[in-house]
Order: C-alpha cells, then structure tokens, then sequence
C-alpha cells in the first residue's frame, strides 16, 4: 500500500473529463478553416495537454495567424463543448471522496481558466478545488513545472506529499520536474505503452483507484 498523501493536483482533459473527440474536431475544423487541409490526429494527440499556441506554432511563426487559429478552435470548441463533453464513468465520485477525506484538491490545466470552469460545471465538479490554475496563469505551461509549482503555492502545500493525477505524457514530466509524485491515468486515451517509459509512480487502472492513494484515517 503506498504512503497516504495529503495534495491531489488533477489534469482536467483525458483525466477528468472526456472531451477527446471535441478537441480532435476542433483542431481539425481549424485546419481545414486556415490551411485548406488536416494533418492527422496524432499530431494533436503527441502534443494533447500542452496549449493551443503550442500545438499551432508546428504550423506557423507568425503570431497574429496563431491567434486567428487560437479564436477559431476555441469558437468551434465552445459551440460544441455541452453536447460533447462528459465526465469520465467514476470521476464524479472519486474526487468527492477525496474531498470527503480532507484531502487538497487543485486543477492543473492547459485550458483558459474559463474553459476550465466550463469543463467543471458540466461535471458538477465546479465546487471541488481549492486552486485552479490555467494557461492564463503561468508563464510556462506543461510540461514545464510551473504550473504544478503554482498550485502547490497557492495550495500552501509541500511536494513531497502531493501526486499530479493526469492522461499524458505532458502531465507525468510535469509533475515529475516539479518533485510531486505521478499517477497515470489509464481510461483516457493513452495506454500504458504510451507512457510506460516515463515510470509514473502509480498507475490508475479506474477513477476508484485514486481512493487507494488516500486511505481513511
């Protein structure tokens, strides 16, 4: 059994909940809009988790054409976002036990803050943590430990005791550069395989899991 720890910092897409194949439409919508064509989805799933200006500079320098690819995604994103966007099966009631247990509970995301909100309604998880910290609330974002850094300071909450609990690649280096532990995620959609050279300190086969890491006191 591992050591219980006090600080669970979650990614919210591919982690929380499923909106996977709203991305991929998205991006792809975008493409098709600025550039006449689609690259394949793996272009957007090898940089899944990191934010949209990164995922665009593959394509282009120029700043004023990634802000225009910026406002396309997101505009598309938003129109669809409700009617494709869902918890994952068991989220809802592993954060709440965490919560239950006194655990502290930040968001680490790559979303705007107020995409992230939206993601959080629509699971009725908007209530359930303390700190959220998007893009528009670091400098560097994932996998640069910024961001775990920035929530653990908001948190008031050493890193030895924390876990970062995400689906990427992105999430693990993260979480690892910053000295927390790291939980991968396996009902998101990359498998072991993607992620198994990385050596995540737990891996999470379902949300219940999550609930082993935080034993009752």
């Amino acid at each position: 059994m591992p050591a219980p720890l006090s600080t669970f910092l979650f990614d919210l897409d591919g982690t929380l909940i499923d909106s996977i194949e709203l991305i991929l439409r998205s991006y792809r919508h975008t493409m098709r809009a600025h550039r006449g064509h689609e690259p394949g989805d793996e272009v957007w799933m090898d940089g899944l988790g990191t934010p949209l200006w990164v995922q665009f500079r593959q394509f282009t320098e120029d700043p004023a054409e990634i802000d225009a690819m910026v406002a396309t995604y997101r505009a598309y994103n938003l129109a669809h976002h409700d009617e494709m966007v869902r918890p994952y099966a068991g989220v809802v009631d592993a954060v709440r036990s965490l919560e239950r247990r006194g655990r502290a509970l930040a968001l680490v995301t790559s979303k705007l803050r107020s995409g992230a909100l939206r993601g959080l309604r629509l699971a009725g998880l908007e209530d359930a943590f303390t700190v959220i910290i998007g893009a528009d609330d670091v400098t560097h974002p994932k996998p640069h430990p910024e961001p775990v850094l920035t929530a653990l300071e908001r948190l008031g909450a050493p890193a030895r005791d924390a876990v970062f609990v995400g689906d990427s690649r992105h999430d693990i280096e993260c979480g690892r550069a910053a000295g927390v532990k790291t939980a991968a995620v396996l009902w998101g959609p990359f498998d072991r395989s993607a992620l198994a050279d990385l050596e995540p300190d737990y891996w999470l086969e379902t949300p219940a899991d999550l609930t082993l890491l935080a034993p009752d006191t």
